[in-house]
């Protein structure tokens, strides 16, 4: 994930969202490559709602990025 757009994404949790940094940091030490996986590891141990990550993945949808294979 190229830096500009780790920074959007976590700026985009941290202030639409209100996720907690130490939330974002656990999930960014599990993270592959794509930042598709940033809101499954949230989701997977409870720190975000199912709501939230359809938010995420929404805002990721309309992001400008290239596609990930």
């Amino acid at each position: 994930m190229k830096s500009t757009i780790a920074t959007r994404l976590i700026d985009f949790l941290q202030n639409e969202l209100s996720i907690p940094s130490d939330a974002i940091n656990l999930a960014l030490r599990h993270r592959e490559q794509s930042p598709n996986v940033i809101p499954m590891i949230l989701w997977q141990y409870g720190l975000i709602s199912l709501e939230q990550m359809e938010r995420i993945f929404d805002w990721l949808d309309n992001s400008s990025y290239p596609a990930i294979a």
